[in-house]
């Protein structure tokens, strides 16, 4: 068993880091909202920390899941950060989806002090942290993923090292925008069949067992049939990721029609108040609709 260290306790670090707990690390904690690490630690055994840098002191592997590239940097180099406490021969995992130039920009910075480095976003949702179902992405070195991996397994189904550094945010970048593209053509594929005076249910119970089967449509069609959205992972996250991805395709040439479209169709979700609901809201803003006022 090792000390590790989990910093930020959202709705998947939370359970993120119980699932280390519950496996018999020793787990120091910190998250900026105090009272949620206080819970955590009464929920689980461990320690609270007042700052990133007192979690991760002592610690063979610190962890990370917060909300953006800003959040990462004050919890890694601002002040109190985790790099500054850590010594030669620890690691750092970074389960934030973030972008891959703060990968490459904290793999060199945690080198000069002999730290290890991983950007290892995640993907499955709330449900896959509590569930212990997530599937990781992972950027960065071989020796490095080769210590990390084992205690990953603790939350995760799949695990797999992408290539080098900034190669997990690479990766979780195109599941965003395939993503994108499938929630879109749901959304329109059950508009559609409602404007057209079909059962929905009964539309999908046929089509998804042939070629249109896909995640989304069998765990979000009822739902967004019901106009349901307070689940799932949020509008406001899904334009930062959608972002995040276009920014990098500014960057290596790669064109984005679909991703780019979505991410405006989600603004439109935003603007009629609905930057909480989750990103099978996009039925919500097609022609004739009524969500928003349910």
């Amino acid at each position: 068993m090792a000390t590790v260290a989990f910093l930020g306790l959202g709705v998947m670090g939370y359970p993120m880091a119980g699932h280390l707990a519950k496996a018999g690390h020793e787990v120091r904690v910190y998250n900026r909202t105090a009272a949620t690490a206080e819970r955590w630690v009464a929920e689980h055994s461990g320690t609270r920390h007042d700052s990133p840098a007192a979690a991760a002191e002592g610690a063979a592997i610190v962890f990370a899941c917060v909300g953006n590239d800003d959040d990462v940097r004050s919890i890694t180099s601002g002040d109190q950060g985790a790099l500054q406490a850590m010594i030669a021969g620890s690691l750092f995992v970074d389960h934030t989806t973030a972008s891959a130039v703060l990968a490459r920009e904290l793999h060199a910075v945690a080198a000069k002090s002999g730290i290890g480095f991983l950007d290892a976003p995640v993907s499955g949702g709330q449900a896959g942290a509590e569930n212990g179902q997530l599937t990781v992405m992972v950027g960065g070195d071989d020796a490095h993923f080769g210590t990390a991996e084992p205690i990953i397994a603790h939350y995760a189904r799949s695990c797999r090292l992408l290539g080098g550094s900034g190669a997990g945010q690479l990766a979780k970048m195109v599941n965003q925008i395939c993503i994108a593209g499938l929630v879109q053509g749901l959304s329109e594929g059950l508009h559609f069949a409602e404007r057209a005076g079909l059962d929905g249910r009964a539309v999908v119970d046929v089509i998804g067992k042939g070629a249109a089967q896909s995640w989304q449509m069998l765990n979000r069609y009822e739902t967004m049939l019901d106009r349901e959205f307070e689940h799932g992972f949020a509008v406001d996250w899904m334009r930062k990721d959608l972002s995040i991805c276009l920014d990098e395709a500014r960057r290596n040439g790669a064109s984005l029609p679909v991703a780019a479209a979505v991410d405006q169709f989600y603004a439109e979700v935003q603007s009629m108040g609905g930057g909480r609901w989750d990103t099978s809201s996009l039925i919500a803003r097609l022609p004739g609709d009524d969500a928003a006022g349910k």
